[in-house]
């Protein structure tokens, strides 16, 4: 029996290393290892080099160099924001959140629970859109930070950001948006939207994983506690040797998310309707949030009476996703769905489909065939 092609249709778990990326990383293994730290020629080099690629970061979301911190990626950058934040305004002991968050998000607001936080965890509703008129309701002068995410990483749906940050500031309230998701598949303008904090992960867009940054904005005058201490780098935020080769891929992936947005969002949204249309022609299934503001590449879809596990692994070459890949190794149906009202059966029933640069039209007619011959056969 001939081996079948591989078809990745997981990539808002991870995407594959762009090939331009690592050959801008390569050098800074070997010939330009330097530390950036250190005074001499060989050093100022390459700190010369990382500026350039806190400059191409910060161009992606319409930010300043001095504006960003590196860090391990969105989980740690979030942490540093809401713990860094929480130990410089003593006398703000609120959060507000969302129910659908990440559990990067989650997790640390509930550490900050048991340190003697409140913390809203707003609703959502059917469709995964968040009302902003229960969120005006629960903001009040305690509260230290509003958590939302730009676009969901299950379903897909994009938050109106702007109105959100605007009712925080409202009430003196900073605004920190994880934007992990949405990086190189919508434009990002930090000052339009009035974001004071914005983490990301270079994984997501084609650069290399164990990166990402924290975007501290200039104009909010933001102090932050930071979660290492050492040798005060990164303006004593973000202590320790920066992982140069890395930083450099997270720059050179901005730079290309940058110049080929337009054209990709364009193309793989053609390919995410294809694959839907074709889909949805399967007797009960359905979609899962909000089908008009969402990112091109996602969609969550629900095939009643199917165990997405068994599903998942009876695609064989064929990578898709029952969730979150930070909880997707469990059996426990997605706190997001179960959040827009999906019973633990319908949940658990659900497929998230997120397509990448790569992904062919063919691919797509071929994940259809398959993924319909497999309900009829599991269902």
């Amino acid at each position: 029996m001939p081996q079948l092609s591989a078809i990745y249709l997981d990539n808002n778990a991870t995407t594959r290393l762009d090939e331009r990326v690592l050959h801008a990383m390569l050098p800074y293994f070997t010939d330009l290892y330097a530390n950036p730290s250190s005074s001499h020629l060989a050093g100022l080099e390459i700190q010369e080099a990382v500026e350039n690629a806190a400059w191409q970061t910060a161009t992606l979301i319409g930010a300043k160099e001095e504006e960003i911190i590196f860090t391990s990626g969105a989980t740690e950058s979030i942490n540093l924001a809401i713990k860094g934040l929480a130990n410089e305004n003593e006398n703000k002991k609120h959060i507000v959140t969302v129910a659908t968050e990440h559990k990067a998000v989650l997790e640390t607001c509930r550490y900050m629970e048991r340190i003697g936080f409140e913390v809203t965890y707003l609703p959502v509703t059917s469709d995964g859109i968040i009302d902003t008129n229960l969120l005006n309701e629960v903001i009040t002068i305690k509260t230290l930070i509003v958590i939302v995410m730009l676009t969901n990483n299950e379903t897909g749906v994009i938050q109106d950001i702007a109105k959100m940050a605007d009712l925080a500031h409202a009430k003196n309230a900073l605004f920190l948006c994880d934007a992990t998701q949405a990086i190189g598949k919508i434009s990002i303008d930090v000052k339009k939207l009035e974001i004071d904090l914005l983490a990301l992960s270079a994984h997501k867009f084609y650069g290399p994983k164990g990166v990402g940054a924290l975007y501290i904005s200039a104009e909010a005058k933001i102090k932050l506690t930071p979660l290492l201490n050492g040798g005060n780098q990164q303006r004593k935020l973000r202590s320790g040797t920066l992982n140069v080769p890395a930083i450099i891929g997270l720059g050179k992936a901005s730079e290309i998310a940058v110049l080929e947005l337009y054209n990709n969002k364009k193309r793989i949204t053609k390919l995410r309707d294809q694959l839907e249309n074709g889909l949805l022609k399967i007797e009960g299934s359905f979609v899962n949030g909000n089908t008009q503001n969402r990112i091109c590449n996602t969609t969550n879809i629900c095939f009643p009476g199917v165990n997405s596990e068994k599903f998942i692994l009876a695609l064989q070459n064929i990578s898709v996703s029952n969730g979150s890949s930070c909880s997707s190794v469990t059996s426990q149906p997605s706190h997001v769905l179960k959040a827009l009202g999906l019973s633990d059966e319908e949940a658990l029933s659900s497929i998230r489909f997120s397509l990448g640069r790569s992904t062919t039209s063919h691919e797509i007619e071929e994940t259809i065939e398959r993924v319909t011959a497999l309900v009829a056969q599991l269902s």
